[in-house]
Order: structure tokens, then sequence, then C-alpha cells
């Protein structure tokens, strides 16, 4: 056995080599014995790790299973950051040494009990959109090791038993002159990214990241990452090249900036800046206040296109294309908007019925 005391623990650590690998830690026990059957029960779980990681050509921990999905995937998402807050609070619930083929049904309960008992900073309790986003994160490294890195599961979470429901998001748009006193509320620095979002339809965060690298004038344009890594585009109508032609300069790389009205946190008082997402969401909460509009989120710039969109052309599928959704399904929720036009549609078909039973009636 190789458990030994270490000089300032009162515990016994463990420490052992398999086929080139080495082992260590605290058994967390100040019983001999004891740490002697955790030390074996390491030996055991290290056979098993070794084997998993040459099975699969690549390591199963699930530090380095997060490690390599976010240097391949989920540093270039739109929401980077929020894949970077999952990840460490995978690690942090599994530990960092959890093989990611031995993580079980109910742990993923376990996970999802401990998140639906968290509040935000508004005290709330998480909705259950935030909570699934945990084991969505989750079911995405299960997906990427077994689609791009070839390692086979020999059984899968079902991920369906975990998803609690969600409500159907609310679909709320612009009404009398809400869009005007937003407008004239705005900081002149924030008001083109708020006229672009308004425009396109883009998410909060694909907009705080758009980069020129991303503006294609000569094609008339835009591409860049979406959500869930997907390409989502927007072209370059006339009114969209006057919100974005006057910020050419601005920044070399980002097309959103602000005006830093104080020298503070490494920023100069009068000089530009990017956008961030939390700048933004910050500046859009006392906006809206200034401007007097209840119940508008910045997110809801989506939601008046599609309605909007759609009862102007009355043609689903173009919407699905204009906001990037991968599902019809999603575009659906708009179609509500089309209510009058079915009612008017059903009253003009009772007409034409009546008409043609009239005329055989007065044909015969």
């Amino acid at each position: 056995m190789s458990v030994y005391r270490l000089k300032g623990s009162p515990f016994w650590h463990f420490d052992f080599k398999f086929q080139g690998h080495r082992f260590h830690g605290s058994t967390k026990t100040k019983n001999r014995r004891e740490a002697e059957a955790i030390e074996r029960e390491q030996r055991d779980r290290a056979k098993r790790e070794v084997a998993a990681s040459k099975a699969a050509r690549t390591s199963l921990r699930l530090d380095d299973v997060c490690g390599r999905y976010w240097e391949e995937v989920g540093q270039h998402h739109a929401g980077a950051s929020n894949t970077h807050r999952q990840l460490a609070r995978l690690i942090d619930f599994f530990g960092p040494d959890k093989l990611l083929n031995e993580i079980t049904d109910p742990e993923i309960a376990e996970l999802v009990a401990r998140r639906r008992g968290e509040r935000n900073r508004a005290g709330k309790l998480l909705s259950a959109f935030t909570v699934n986003d945990t084991p969505e994160q989750l079911k995405k490294l299960f997906t990427r090791a077994r689609v791009a890195w070839g390692v086979r599961f020999d059984q899968v979470p079902n991920w369906r038993a975990h998803k609690l429901a969600e409500p159907q998001e609310r679909v709320r748009e612009l009404v009398g002159d809400e869009g005007e006193r937003l407008e004239a509320a705005a900081r002149s620095d924030y008001l083109p990214v708020l006229r672009f979002a308004h425009a396109t339809g883009l998410r909060l965060t694909e907009c705080v990241t758009l980069k020129w690298s991303e503006v294609d004038w000569h094609a008339r344009r835009i591409r860049k990452p979406g959500k869930g890594g997907r390409t989502v585009t927007a072209p370059i109508t006339d009114a969209l090249r006057v919100i974005l032609w006057p910020l050419r300069g601005h920044h070399p790389d980002y097309v959103f900036t602000y005006i830093a009205e104080h020298t503070q946190e490494g920023r100069v008082k009068g000089e530009r800046y990017p956008v961030t997402v939390t700048g933004l969401k910050t500046t859009w909460r006392r906006l809206r206040k200034r401007a007097g509009v209840e119940g508008f989120r910045f997110h809801d710039y989506r939601h008046d296109l599609g309605t909007k969109l759609l009862r102007q052309t009355g043609n689903l599928k173009l919407v699905q294309r204009a906001l990037n959704h991968a599902d019809i399904k999603t575009t659906t929720r708009y179609a509500h908007v089309l209510d009058d036009e079915v009612a008017d549609a059903l009253e003009r078909l009772a007409e034409s019925r009546n008409k043609s039973q009239s005329d055989r009636r007065d044909a015969s």
C-alpha cells in the first residue's frame, strides 16, 4: 500500500502509478484502514479510466473533456461566457476526475434538483429555461465525444427525463409609440446596436459580438456564429447599411462601441470601447425605465420583427429564415398574428358558399 501522512494534513494520502499514469490525492480520512480501502478503490478506478481513455483515444476525465470542448467549440460560441460558466458548473458538481462515461442518470437528476433550488440575483428561483441549460451542456459533451472524438458509450443518459417543462415563451411586440420612446431615451452611442437588433432580429449576444470581419459589404450579407454554434445570417439592406456605415473606424474589430463616461477600470473618459453584454443589459434597464416602456425585453426586438414580418407577408417559412430558426416549430409561436387573416378567409369562404347555394336556388 502507498498511503502516507502528508505534513500539515490530518488525512492519509495515496500516490501510485498505473501504466505510466500517476494518481494521487487525499483519502479525506484519518483512519489508516479506511484510507487503504479508499486507495484500493482508486486503483480500480484508475484501471477503468486508463482502459476507457485507450478505447476512446482521449481522456474521459471531465476536466479534460470540458477543456477540449472549450478549445474546439465552446470559445467560438456567440454566448461563450455562458458556455464557460456551464462547463465550470459541471466540473464543480461532478468533480474534475469524474469520467464522462461514468456519469449516471441519478447523478444528473441530483444536479437538476440542485439547480432548481438555486436563486438568481433578484432572489427568484431559477426558471426552467435556466435550469435546463446545465444538463443540456452536459448532453453536448456526450454528443461531441461520440460524434467528433469517436467515444463509444455503453449507455447514454436519458436526457428527456431530466428536462423540465418550459412554459411557452411569450411574444411581445412594440405597440403605439413605444419604439420611438425607446430611441428618444437612448444614449447616442448605444442607439446603433438597438436599431441593428430591431432591424435584424439577431439575439443580444449576436449583436454585441458582431465583428467587421463578419460584415461582407460586397455580398451585402452578415455571417457570424450564433446560438448553438450555428452560423446566422442577415442581409445588409439599405436601412441596415445606414446603421452600420457610420460606425466604420470606431474600432478595428468590433462593430458596436460606446464612449466611456468615466476614467476607471482601465478605461479612459471619452474613448471608445466595444459594447459588452453586461454593459448593454445595464444600459437597457435604465433606458427602458426612462422611456416608460414596461414588459419589453431586449430579446423582444426579435419577437417584434417576427410578428410584424409574418403579419405583413403571411409567409412562415420566410420568417423562419429571417430569424435563423433551425426548426420551423419555433417559428410557429408567431402564428397567432394570422388569426385575423384566418378569420377573414373563413368569412369569405362562408360568403362564397352562401352565394353559391343562393345561385343554385335561383336557377331551379
